[in-house]
């Protein structure tokens, strides 16, 4: 039987060379890409309860399935000088609630089909879960005791500061996190809280449990808080269950508005790593507020110039020359303020080289129309992208959260894509003229800085500007 399988798929593999030019002629062209479609989300409904926690219902899929998200304003932006403060009471607050233990609330939420987590970001920490649909009521109760009724046992905090601690540590020996931390210094200086990324070991350790009880106390309340539901779901039900889970939330304080003035350019900050195989860059310039008039087509631009896997700088100092594996350009927003921000690792010995390709296609973007068909393409791209990127109910609550967060109107979704679309190549042009000034750079620069600094000063845009050489603990 073998013998003759295997001569059969000889015969088979023979014929298929012998007429390969044959099919593949025959084959018809690929049809066009079609226009890009707008965006819909299905209609949402939001309502305050009288105590101020405001909630969004958003129906969405088919899947028997249903994400709870509670976000608080409290995060690393309200922490003032006690950095990761925020991080520590998101840990502890999974650590039991209302009498319940974590494995206690682990069981439950695996009996509905999910999990529960607690997450502190810059803004916001973030109480999720992901449940089956018949679980919606018991989620959302679920949520409400971890965001009310925190248990943090002092019993696990000192494990807890031991797992952050290990994460501070391997961020610490990150090029790229070192970088990120310098950038932030040097924009924001190191007494604001966007300055200050992350503590020493020694303020970590130091936290108590009576720091956490009153960081919750203080900064969780009513007023701060948003509730997302998402997915397959009886409204008359999940209402019923926010309003006994939530209501009698304390109000609390309002949400901060956090003034983040940014320290102007032109600025070169170096971090050595001696012998570092690789340099880290990060190139940074004030960028439009979200939802202003030159929000997106500064959006548009940056897509082309560095934030797309097709963009110029990629397709340059990635596809052409081999310099770096990941490049890539996005812009931070913040309630109230914006930057933008392009990085990459480079070979050590090109940094000078791959460093002036970036600032040739910045040039170029300033300076050069765009052609009307790459226009189009990377329009296309991000209108298609937007949609692929909400196709889901827990991405669709990231997104209305950010919304929300960054004080955008509430169709901003529906009229993202036509926007998008209708930014011209004279807007991209205008866009990267006064949004990457050369001039008034932010340049932050770590590697092995006897090789690296050379090659920088040698640079024409860089000639004159200061240098400075910091230390990172």
């Amino acid at each position: 039987m073998f013998p003759n399988l295997f001569a059969s798929l000889l015969a088979i593999a023979a014929a298929s060379l012998a007429t390969p030019a044959l099919a593949q002629d025959s084959f018809p062209p690929p049809p066009p890409v079609g226009e890009p479609k707008p965006f819909r989300l299905p209609a949402t409904e939001s309502y305050t309860l009288p105590n101020g926690v405001q909630v969004t219902l958003i129906p969405y899929g088919i899947a028997p399935k249903v994400v709870v998200q509670l976000r608080v304003r409290a995060g690393n932006a309200t922490e003032g000088a006690r950095t990761w403060l925020s991080d520590v009471t998101a840990e502890m607050m999974e650590e039991g609630a209302a009498g319940r233990s974590s494995a206690q609330i682990a069981t439950a939420a695996a009996a509905m089909g999910g999990d529960l987590s607690v997450g502190a970001g810059t803004q916001t920490t973030a109480i999720s879960m992901n449940v089956l649909s018949e679980f919606a009521a018991d989620a959302v109760a679920l949520v409400g005791d971890v965001a009310i009724r925190p248990d943090l046992p002092e019993a696990e905090l000192a494990r807890v500061k031991a797992n952050l601690g290990r994460r501070l540590s391997v961020a610490l020996s990150q090029a790229g996190s070192v970088a990120d931390i310098a950038l932030g210094r040097t924009v924001y200086g190191p007494d604001h809280p966007y300055g200050r990324a992350v503590p020493s070991q020694a303020q970590l350790a130091g936290y108590t449990i009576a720091d956490v009880r009153g960081f919750h106390a203080s900064q969780f309340g009513a007023k701060r808080a948003h509730l997302y539901i998402a997915g397959k779901f009886d409204a008359a039900t999940v209402k019923a269950a926010v309003a006994k889970a939530l209501g009698g939330w304390a109000a609390g304080p309002d949400p901060i508005v956090l003034p983040a003035p940014h320290k102007p350019g032109p600025q070169v900050i170096l971090v050595d790593r001696p012998g570092a195989p690789q340099t880290t860059l990060r190139l940074a310039f004030d960028a439009p507020l979200a939802g202003s008039a030159e929000d997106i087509p500064a959006r548009v631009t940056n897509a082309l110039l560095g934030g797309a896997f097709s963009s110029r700088i990629t397709r340059n100092i990635r596809e052409d020359k081999g310099y770096t594996y990941s490049p890539y350009s996005d812009t931070e927003f913040s309630p109230g303020e914006a930057l933008w921000g392009f990085q990459a690792d480079v070979t050590t010995d090109v940094t000078g080289p791959a460093l002036a390709e970036v600032l040739k296609e910045v040039r170029r973007m300033q300076t050069e129309p765009v052609p009307a068909e790459e226009a189009k393409g990377i329009r296309t791209y991000m209108a298609g992208l937007f949609a692929i990127m909400n196709s889901t109910s827990g991405a669709v609550v990231g997104t209305l959260a950010t919304r929300d967060v960054l004080g955008l109107p509430a169709d901003w979704t529906d009229t993202y894509v036509p926007a998008v679309l209708a930014v011209t190549p004279e807007q991209m042009a205008a866009a990267a003229r006064s949004g990457y000034p050369l001039a008034r750079m932010t340049l932050v620069v770590v590697g092995d800085l006897k090789t690296v600094e050379p090659q920088l000063k040698a640079l024409p845009e860089l000639s004159g500007l200061p240098f400075q050489t910091v230390k990172l603990p």
